[in-house]
């Protein structure tokens, strides 16, 4: 697995209350796999990791969302927690970040309750993926289909569904940023858009 991210850059995006082996595990993967990775946040500082329910380490931020573009990286990696994504999925700047990692096909992964942010960013429409088990409804009202797998590969999208999945997850998003743009996630992506503007056209009675 070495040197096969050679020359990518990963953003790992997460706030306070991140999950803390969500972040550590996927990072230290895609890093032996020769990438390079930056932590992202709301705030410049550090951001506070739990573990469950307890504190546990404190992380450096490299760069705050204020200051970066999709365009910079290569992928993208949503880590868990349940406070991280609610705080990331109520900033606009995080949302969009998010966006337009799946709207420009770039791959992405996302475990646990990471996938929550997905669903803000209005990006699941469309998609399979699976998630910690209570994001099942959200994933399923925003269109997406949901199911319960440790791993769940959709055109360069990642998704687990809690800690235990950790070595398929990091073994899926080494895959899949080796593979760099996936065309077929941005088109999907375009389509579903296309298509609920159309429905919400026609529903407005215009």
């Amino acid at each position: 697995m070495a040197d096969t991210l050679n020359g990518k850059r990963i953003a790992f995006l997460a706030t306070d209350g991140v999950e803390q082996i969500e972040l550590t595990e996927p990072r230290r993967a895609v890093e032996e796999a020769g990438a390079e990775t930056e932590l992202v946040s709301l705030e410049a500082g550090e951001i506070q990791g739990h573990e469950h329910l307890e504190k546990g380490e404190r992380f450096a931020v490299d760069k705050t969302i204020a200051d970066v573009s999709a365009s910079e990286y290569d992928g993208l990696v949503l880590p868990g927690g349940v406070a991280n994504p609610d705080f990331l999925r109520a900033d606009e700047r995080a949302v969009a970040f998010v966006r337009d990692f799946v709207t420009a096909g770039k791959p992405v992964g996302a475990i646990c309750h990471g996938p929550w942010t997905l669903v803000e960013a209005d990006v699941v429409r469309g998609k399979t993926l699976t998630s910690y088990p209570s994001l099942k409804t959200d994933i399923r009202n925003a269109g997406g289909d949901w199911v319960d797998e440790e791993v769940h590969v959709h055109e360069g999208l990642v998704t687990s569904r809690k800690p235990d999945d950790l070595p398929a997850f990091c073994a899926k998003i080494v895959e899949e940023f080796s593979e760099g743009r996936h065309e077929e996630l941005a088109a999907q992506t375009a389509a579903a858009g296309q298509a609920q503007d159309a429905g919400d056209f026609t529903a407005s009675g215009a």
